[in-house]
């Protein structure tokens, strides 16, 4: 049986920095409520699996609402739904629980819970009559599947490529300000699809460049 040691805030790693946007400012401002949520999970036995399913679920809910025409609730929830994806991780590797199915999953589920929170909100604003919105919001689902299959696809390649401008923190973020704050939705998907944009190029950019070193150069035998 596994022996669980009383988890302590002090104990806690620092969240995970990664190079975005907001990921340093928000390092600096969240770690002590994060290493508590972190203790607190890890005391009442949550498991990655728990947490990566119950931010599907919250995304699930927030779809329903979403089409329903609601935008503050929905927007509230993404403050779980996001802490949801970011403790998954931080619990797999507190427990010394990480393998490549945990994070085959966790991927794969993030993805369909980007389809399911863009998808929701583009039919909804669709059907408001919000034809630009509706527009913004398929352009930002495109834009962040494209981010993804692009490290996916390096990654199968052996490259390591987690950079880029605007990730999925920052997308949860913006989306939060767009639903909460009334009229900010517009300019947020605005933002939305132009970095995404930009990101997408960044790692197509390092994913290339990466790649190309690695080729041979033409007449040299190894």
């Amino acid at each position: 049986m596994e022996h669980e040691h009383p988890a302590r805030v002090r104990d806690m790693p620092e969240p995970r920095e990664t190079p975005s946007m907001v990921s340093h400012s928000l390092r600096r401002l969240l770690s002590w409520p994060y290493r508590a949520c972190l203790a607190g999970l890890y005391r009442i036995g949550a498991r990655p699996w728990h947490l990566t399913l119950a931010s599907l679920a919250t995304n699930l809910v927030i779809g329903v609402l979403l089409l329903r025409g609601q935008r503050l609730l929905p927007g509230l929830l993404l403050v779980p739904a996001g802490a949801f994806d970011v403790f998954d991780g931080s619990i797999a590797r507190l427990r010394n629980e990480e393998s490549r199915l945990g994070a085959f999953l966790d991927s794969s589920l993030d993805r369909i819970s980007d389809l399911i929170l863009f998808g929701c909100l583009c039919w909804s604003l669709a059907g408001q009559g919000e034809g630009p919105e509706a527009a913004l919001a398929l352009a930002t689902m495109v834009v962040s599947l494209g981010v993804s299959h692009t490290r996916a696809a390096a990654e199968s390649e052996g490259v390591v490529l987690s950079g880029g401008l605007f990730q999925r923190l920052e997308r949860y973020v913006a989306l939060l300000i767009g639903l909460c704050v009334p009229g900010a939705l517009l300019p947020v998907l605005v933002v939305l699809t132009a970095l995404g944009g930009l990101t997408l190029v960044q790692r197509l950019w390092a994913g290339t460049a990466s790649l190309a070193r690695r080729l041979p150069v033409p007449g040299d035998r190894a």
